[in-house]
């Protein structure tokens, strides 16, 4: 389970974050919704190990990584899909997605994850040899999941993966997000489409100015008028 309590985070003399506390328990899909600047990638960046908070505690399974390195905080189990994807466009897919395998020395566990990934991603198989940079925008940001899950992850941290996608390659992907779920794989989201995000998810929080306002069971914050009104154009 990954527990964030009263965490505050900052660039330079200013918080972004604020006393964040929020939690994402094994196996679930929870989501974290805010307007561009709310803070998202800054609460991600500060979980890999990217960013250091000023203040407060962050635990994985009962361990204290507030304060450990990103290589380190990948081979506990937390891998990071970043927003922008950050492919090497002149490499191959294949060769994109074994840099994400870099923590495990095991060659056959290697070849099985990479074979998960070629069936959750089927396309990627097909194009395994092309230069990635050559993809269309969805397939790159297969890549860019599959590259993270080559980690072997227990909880994938993923940043805005469908932002400028068109709306059927969205689907594709949230729907792809799901089944990495089902498949065991505990999912904290950070998505612009809410109402297809909190569809897939169990849980979810609203992030405003570096401050948690909102938090329940992400069926009811479908319900909720606040979040009908600032997400859902209701």
């Amino acid at each position: 389970m990954l527990s964030l309590q009263n965490i505050s985070v900052g660039y330079d003399v200013a918080d972004v974050l604020h006393g964040v506390s929020i939690a994402a328990k094994p196996g679930e899909l929870t989501v974290v919704l805010g307007a561009n600047g709310s803070g998202k990638t800054t609460l991600f960046k500060t979980i890999s190990g990217l960013l250091r908070a000023r203040s407060g505690t962050i635990e994985y399974n009962g361990r204290a990584i507030q304060r450990v390195r990103p290589n380190t905080i990948v081979k506990r189990g937390i891998a990071q899909c970043p927003e922008g994807r950050h492919l090497f466009g002149k490499m191959s897919v294949e060769k994109n997605l074994r840099l994400g395998t870099y923590p495990h020395r095991n060659k056959t566990r290697k070849e099985e994850i990479l074979a998960e990934v070629f069936d959750l991603f089927p396309v990627l198989k097909e194009k395994s040899a092309q230069p990635a940079g050559s993809l269309s925008g969805g397939q790159q940001q297969m890549v860019a999941i599959g590259r993270a899950l080559m980690s072997d992850p227990d909880l994938l941290i993923m940043d805005e993966p469908s932002m400028g996608l068109a709306p059927l390659v969205v689907e594709q992907v949230l729907d792809s997000i799901a089944q990495i779920n089902r498949n065991g794989i505990g999912v904290l989201l950070s998505e612009q489409n809410a109402k297809a995000s909190l569809a897939i998810a169990h849980r979810g929080y609203v992030l405003a100015e570096g401050r948690v306002v909102l938090e329940d069971d992400a069926d009811r914050l479908l319900d909720d008028p606040q979040v009908q009104a600032a997400y859902l154009g209701l």
